[in-house]
Order: C-alpha cells, then structure tokens, then sequence
C-alpha cells in the first residue's frame, strides 16, 4: 500500500514539472499583446488630443502640443518593456499643421523590447529592429475646419472672426 502511495505521489510532481513552463509559455503570449495594446491605446490618445490641440492653439502650437503629448504618454511606464528609455528617450514626434491649415498631424513612435523567450522568437521572424526592440507608431490626423468655411468672407484666419 506504501508503494502505490509513494507511486501517485511523485506524478504529481512529474505532470507539474511539464505543465508549469507550457504555463508560464502561454502567460507570456498574452501579456506581450496586453503591453503592446495598452501602449497603442495610450499613444492613440495622445495623438488625437495633439490633433485637437494643433488645430485649436495660436502662435507656439507645435511647442504647447509636443509638450502636451509628453505628458500625455508619461502613463506609459519607463520600463523597456512598455518604452524603452535607457540612453534617452526613444520617442519620436512629428507634428504638422496649425489652426490655419485643413488638416493637422500627429505620428508618434517608440520602441519596445520583447519579452525574454519572445524576443528570440520576435527576431526571428524579422518583426524588431536592429535593436532588438518592436517599433510602435501611431498616427492621427484631423481636420481642422469644415470645408465650407472657405467660402466666408474671412476664410481661415480666425484673427479676422474675432473682428467680425
């Protein structure tokens, strides 16, 4: 009776020692996509706000804007695994257009470093850079006044509405 005991319990221990890295595999694949996708969510957001931003601010505001994002993606963690940030900061932001123009741009980019055992895997199937790391970018663009406002007398100076 001992014998079956000690039988039953050493596999338990067998089937635990292949389950838990088939486990731990699968919590890796899943909380990779979970980063990447907070990442974009975030980014997403800050490129819209600059969008509405650039389109509603006068004089510096591509200054106010770019500072606005910053602080905007401060959510994001400095961890390389959400943004990398060792040796300076790896975002990269480019605005375009003003109150004046049709449209305003905002394209962001970062880089993010894989998970340990998915960055092999990553590099492997040619989706990071000669880094090492993801490239994430996000870009939102918006119009800044209707199409008909070019047919007012004033047009797309807002100097002159606030005469009118």
């Amino acid at each position: 009776m001992a014998r079956w005991l000690a039988a039953r319990c050493g596999q338990s221990s067998v089937e635990a020692s292949f389950a838990l890295p088939v486990l731990l595999v699968l919590v890796l694949l899943l909380l990779q996509p979970g980063i990447l996708l907070y990442d974009r969510i975030v980014m997403q957001g800050a490129a819209a706000e600059g969008c509405r931003l650039l389109a509603t601010a006068s004089g510096d505001g591509a200054g106010l804007s770019e500072d606005f994002i910053r602080r905007r993606l401060g959510a994001i963690p400095e961890l390389d695994q959400f943004h990398v940030h060792s040796g300076g900061c790896s975002w990269r932001i480019e605005l375009s257009g003003n109150e004046a123009s049709n449209v305003t741009r905002v394209r962001l980019t970062t880089e993010v470093r894989p998970l340990p055992l998915l960055d092999g895997a990553m590099a492997f199937m040619g989706m990071t850079n000669a880094g090492g790391n993801l490239e994430l970018s996000v870009e939102s663009e918006q119009q800044v006044q209707p199409d008909w406002i070019d047919g007012v007398v004033d047009g797309r100076d807002p100097a002159g509405w606030v005469g009118i």
